[in-house]
């Protein structure tokens, strides 16, 4: 099958969707498919990339073009509309045409994220020209986009309290805002959360943690993604200063993104901008000027600030589509925001599966995200997070209908629990994707023979005898590092089984399951290793029987310590990654 990887697209979330395309590019099971490496514009078009670009460090490398980029700047294709209507260089990749998409690909992997990529847009443009695709379908896509719905019908389907209220931004513009921040301090109290209803990866979030009315309207305008600027803070900047922030607003991460508009005119470079505010400010001495930017939310979600054990849980499907939650993580903090740099910045967190609590709250959470999932008409995949209060209540939010695709998301760790590999897990989306879209009664028999002759591929390679290769390393984060990047390739390229040893001494190793090749840290790995297996773990492998046993034939969960490499049979090769 010729899978078509999708990444990028014009949300804000783009970059991390590149590094997730990266992920599938690499992990996408070589003997079962060909991958093609479509990234998506700024503009929405679909380009064939040229397959050594997907290796960049970030789109803006090769996307606008480096000799476009004003001097001092990077800059999105967004701040250069006159590349809509343009060519795409050769030296980037191949335009597509939407109605000839299934001249390339067979089937389309959506590794993006943020809305036009998880609200149904890309969902229903595929299926109107018949192209299945990974994840949710138009219903669970529309829902899990939007975070004022998702709470609304997450407490009919489990009850759950939960104090929210909605601003829109002209009540922000045109009302006494101290007026607003006394009104939600009483209805919700402090801290309050604030988050903007359709971002995911923590873009647009913010937290009032005290009676600051300046830092509550700082947090709302973040929200709007609108930014209030005033004569004294820029006029003390020097030329330097105002370039550095100029280049700020174009980051997704931190900035509101170009094209912004000042005052009502639309603004796509930093140094228009810079311009733009010099000439107000030389005119304006008391009113701030108000940046805005061209893709601003209308409104604000306002949320009572929980306070007890955060996790985030998966829920897959069974063949049968019966959903299967998978072990709770516990994510605890180390900062005390969880904003986007946080969030995929090494050692923000630390992660526990499952969590640390009784058996029975660990199944409670698991049960309500099973309910969720079912009732908020989703498929597939989806990771739901939530809190776990001091009182043994779940409470949920933020439903996530196309996770992260690091090799080190959440995701692909309990998916690690069941005994699934990241190719593994790839392959599972694809499948179930491919079943779920067929329940839609569209182009039903040409999908009924792809998922036939999937499955009849996938059986035939698992019954394939391979030679086994044995992954040595010593307990050291960077060995860590490297000996799973070799499992992860071995798996991709499908001709051989990676069996991993952790070296203690040159008398004792440790044989390594597929699960304990997730974690973050060899601290983590250890302690897993000494450990009994959790019985919460335990538990969703064994319902995850038939499945693991289709994508990965038998797994074995537990170690074995060995005292002897020498005396393991039936490993052909070994490679020391010491």
């Amino acid at each position: 099958m010729r899978i078509g990887i999708f990444f990028g697209g014009p949300s804000r979330e783009r970059e991390i969707s590149f590094a997730g395309g990266k992920t599938a590019m690499e992990h996408l099971d070589k003997t079962l498919f060909e991958p093609v490496p479509i990234f998506v514009d700024s503009f929405g078009r679909f380009i064939r990339l040229r397959p050594e670009l997907i290796y960049s460090d970030t789109i803006r490398d090769f996307f606008p073009s480096p000799e476009l980029q004003p001097s001092g700047f990077l800059l999105y294709a967004e701040s250069f509309p006159e590349l809509r209507e343009q060519a795409v260089e050769a030296a980037i990749g191949e335009l597509i045409a939407p109605a000839t998409l299934t001249d390339y690909i067979d089937f389309a992997f959506l590794a993006m994220h943020g809305p036009d990529c998880e609200d149904g847009a890309i969902q229903g443009l595929l299926e109107w020209h018949k192209i299945p695709y990974s994840g949710p379908g138009l219903m669970g896509s529309s829902v899990g986009i939007d975070k004022v719905l998702q709470n609304e019908m997450i407490a009919l389907v489990n009850g759950q309290e939960k104090e929210t209220a909605v601003l829109r931004y002209e009540q922000w513009q045109d009302a006494d805002r101290s007026l607003i921040f006394e009104q939600l301090k009483t209805e919700l109290g402090l801290p309050i959360v604030v988050k903007a209803p359709h971002q995911g990866s923590s873009i647009g979030v913010a937290i009032v943690q005290k009676d600051d009315f300046e830092a509550f309207e700082l947090a709302v305008n973040q929200c709007f993604f609108q930014v209030e600027l005033f004569h004294g803070d820029w006029i003390s900047k020097s030329a330097e200063e105002k370039k550095a922030w100029a280049q700020k607003m174009a980051n997704m991460d931190e900035g509101i993104g170009y094209p912004l508009l000042v005052q009502e005119q639309k603004v796509y470079k930093p140094d228009v901008l810079i311009s733009v505010l010099d000439t107000f400010f030389e005119e304006n001495s008391t009113a701030p000027a108000v940046l805005l930017s061209s893709n601003a939310e209308d409104q604000v979600l306002f949320e009572t600030f929980v306070r007890g054990q955060e996790f985030s849980c998966g829920c897959i499907q069974l063949p049968d589509g019966t959903p299967l939650a998978l072990p709770p993580t516990e994510i605890v903090k180390v900062v005390e925001v969880f904003d986007f740099n946080s969030k995929y910045k090494p050692g923000a967190t630390r992660k526990r599966i499952p969590v640390d609590t009784t058996t029975e709250l660990n199944q409670k959470i698991r049960d309500q995200i099973s309910r969720v999932f079912s009732r908020l008409g989703m498929n597939v995949c989806a990771r739901i997070d939530g809190f776990l209060t001091p009182e043994g209540d779940v409470l949920l939010h933020d439903p996530n209908t196309i996770p992260g695709m690091s090799p080190t998301s959440l995701i692909f760790k309990q998916m690690a629990e069941v005994g699934l590999n990241v190719t593994q897990s790839i392959t599972y989306f694809i499948r179930q994707s491919l079943r779920e879209r067929i329940r839609t009664g569209k182009n039903t028999l040409n999908l009924r023979q792809q998922l036939l002759l999937l499955d009849e591929s996938i059986a035939k390679q698992l019954s394939l005898p391979k030679p086994s290769v044995g992954l040595v390393f010593e307990a050291t984060d960077a060995a860590y590092a490297k000996a799973r990047k070799k499992f992860g390739q071995i798996g991709a390229e499908g001709k051989q089984i990676a069996i991993p040893f952790l070296k203690l001494s040159e008398q004792e190793y440790i044989r390594l399951p597929v699960q304990l090749m997730f974690k973050d840290f060899v601290e983590d790995l250890l302690e897993a290793a000494q450990n009994e297996r959790n019985d919460v773990l335990s538990s969703t492998s064994e319902e995850a029987f038939s499945l693991t046993a289709f994508f990965a034939g038998i797994v074995q969960f537990d170690c074995q310590v060995v005292s002897d490499l020498s005396s393991i049979e039936k490993i052909e090769e070994w490679i020391n990654l010491d």
